[in-house]
């Protein structure tokens, strides 16, 4: 009896936590905002709302200008930091400190940075001659200001989980590698890249699902100042940030529960698909 109870209380607890509250909003997304019957109302207005598809279109952004950098700048770091021969950790801890500082903390420090008045990279452009920008107030620019933030705070997580891919990939066919004339370059292409294969396969499905979610650091970079998050002109706004404003903003539960049930699809299968093309084995 205290197996099935220690077995019971734990699904319980997930089924009340996760499961009811998925299945309750995807009921309530086939819901008229004002009570009512069955109905699609929600994905027809949905259909047709053009700021839904900027959010759409906002979120593809993010996650195709954010993932592969922070990827690519986290695998070049984790190389140069195995080429250290001391204080790796040091390194380590300054390029991933930023991972586990708070994203709001970190998202206000980068939006004072961007204050177009006494901001630092305004002051740091003008050495060079280059006017002030605007930043986070123009809608040409906002958007990779955003992207800036994620990235920054990002990459040293890609840094760690390829040091150790790195570590795993085995010396031997390296050193064969040398031995048969192959330079630096070849035998990480031919060898290393290919054999971080599972490395690359993870952090491009977990970097993925993090940018189609993005909504902290739009809140908190994009808000305030009589403006709401997603601005100038929902140049900025994902899929979450506008989830968010019909659902405790306008208080209409019932399309932000048809929000949510697209972008619950729309993961599904962007993480099916990669898994299905980046997902191959390399044997040696």
């Amino acid at each position: 009896m205290i197996a099935y109870s220690f077995l019971t209380i734990p699904l319980l607890f997930f089924l009340c936590i996760r499961i009811f509250p998925t299945v309750y909003a995807f009921s309530m997304s086939f819901s008229p905002q004002y009570g009512g019957s069955f109905t699609l109302e929600n994905y027809v207005k949905l259909w047709h709302d053009q700021v839904f598809w900027k959010s759409v279109w906002n979120t593809c952004k993010y996650v195709f200008i954010t993932v592969p950098v922070q990827m690519a700048i986290g695998l070049l770091i984790a190389i140069a930091i195995e080429r250290v021969r001391h204080f790796r950790w040091i390194y380590r801890m300054i390029y991933f400190l930023p991972y586990i500082t708070s994203i709001v903390a970190v998202s206000w420090v980068w939006r004072l940075m961007f204050d177009p008045n006494v901001g630092f990279l305004n002051e740091f452009i003008g050495w060079f001659g280059i006017p002030p920008q605007n930043w986070l107030s123009d809608p040409k620019e906002s958007l990779f200001c955003v992207c800036t933030v994620m990235i920054w705070q990002s990459m040293g997580f890609s840094m760690l989980i390829f040091m150790a891919g790195l570590k795993a990939v085995p010396k031997q066919y390296i050193e064969a590698a040398q031995m048969d004339g192959a330079g630096t370059w070849k035998w990480f292409w031919k060898i290393t890249f290919p054999l971080l294969n599972p490395t690359i396969v993870f952090l491009a499905v977990t970097g993925v699902i993090q940018s189609l979610q993005t909504f902290t650091q739009i809140q908190n970079l994009t808000a305030g100042s009589g403006s709401s998050a997603g601005g100038p002109l929902n140049s900025t706004i994902s899929i979450v940030v506008y989830m968010y404003k019909n659902a405790f903003q306008d208080f209409n539960m019932q399309y932000a529960s048809a929000v949510a049930v697209v972008l619950f699809i729309i993961i599904l299968l962007v993480t099916l698909l990669q898994l299905k093309i980046l997902n191959r084995n390399f044997d040696y």
